[in-house]
């Protein structure tokens, strides 16, 4: 069989990714493979906060566009960037066992959130870190952040902002733990992450040569708790780019348990919601769990989220 091309971003996190499933695919299925770097969209754009540019296809689109023109045969993406409709011809064949799904609070001042002066200032990409922040923490003055994690974690280091939030998984991908004074784990309960957070998914043609090969590669158990999550932004509508937490995991019934957040980006308004069932309901769940926030809201919230996060960069 023919060596397998391997689209990727070009960030070292990005870079790792790809490796790791060249990696994978070589000692257990024998396949060589070469990576592709592109420049996505996402990663051309960084002197605007993603809000302001965010929309379908963000970090995926030139990926999908070479992919559909046969020049790379699978991209690998950070799960969490991945929106939850495909061009028509692809589709994804895998999604990895998941990493830490957590977001971590770094600092080269302060050991804690709690710990951070009145007024601080902490970078994010995120609305949904950005809400959660701010319910936390009103004061905080929360800024845009951009860039690849090294860029981010020199930017605080120059003194630019008081902490950043980063996600766990990539830190912990990329090794640099011991690299960092203070890394603190946000806990589920008090920042719900974003959907497929800490997860790789693999995205190829729909009528692939190595479709039974790549499939190999999926996690099901991940797989079902990202499907899960996704289904859930899905039925709400929502982007990669709204503040929208959402998480499924097992409880100690081995009940599959679904919590989800939204709000505006200020924190002021949020909606929280939880609900559990059997792990082969996984759908259901979430679009049960949707409806229940619909009924409450969420998308006229969502649609003033947006707004609010619009106006708030002109």
């Amino acid at each position: 069989m023919r060596k397998i091309i391997i689209g990727s971003r070009g960030s070292l996190l990005a870079l790792w990714q790809a490796n790791h499933i060249a990696q994978r695919l070589k000692e257990e299925h024998g396949l060589e493979s070469e990576i592709k770097i592109v420049k996505t969209r996402g990663d051309k754009i960084l002197d605007v906060p993603l809000a302001k540019i965010g929309g379908k296809g963000l970090f995926t689109k030139e990926l999908e566009e070479l992919l559909l023109s046969g020049e790379i045969d699978i991209a690998v993406h950070s799960l969490k960037d991945v929106p939850v409709e495909f061009p028509d011809g692809l589709s994804l064949v895998a999604i990895t066992k998941r990493e830490d799904v957590r977001d971590c609070f770094v600092s080269e001042k302060y050991p804690s959130l709690e710990a951070l002066p009145l007024g601080a200032r902490v970078g994010t990409t995120s609305l949904r870190r950005t809400m959660q922040l701010k319910i936390i923490r009103p004061d905080l003055d929360t800024q845009s952040l951009r860039g690849n994690v090294q860029t981010r974690l020199q930017r605080l280091r120059d003194g630019e902002f008081d902490a950043i939030i980063l996600a766990l998984a990539g830190i912990k991908r990329l090794e640099i733990e011991g690299e960092l004074r203070y890394a603190k784990p946000l806990e589920i309960q008090e920042m719900i992450p974003a959907m497929g957070q800490g997860a790789l998914g693999i995205e190829c043609r729909s009528d692939s040569e190595f479709w039974e090969i790549l499939c190999k590669l999926n996690d099901e158990k991940t797989q079902i708790f990202c499907e899960c999550e996704r289904e859930f932004i899905k039925c709400l509508e929502g982007g990669c780019q709204v503040p929208i937490g959402v998480h499924a995991n097992l409880n100690a019934d081995h009940k599959l348990v679904l919590v989800a957040k939204i709000g505006l980006p200020d924190g002021s308004e949020v909606l929280s919601e939880m609900m559990e069932g059997e792990i082969e309901n996984h759908l259901q769940i979430a679009q049960s769990l949707a409806q229940r926030m619909i009924a409450r809201g969420a998308k006229e919230l969502l649609q003033r989220a947006e707004k609010m996060a619009f106006e708030s960069l002109k």
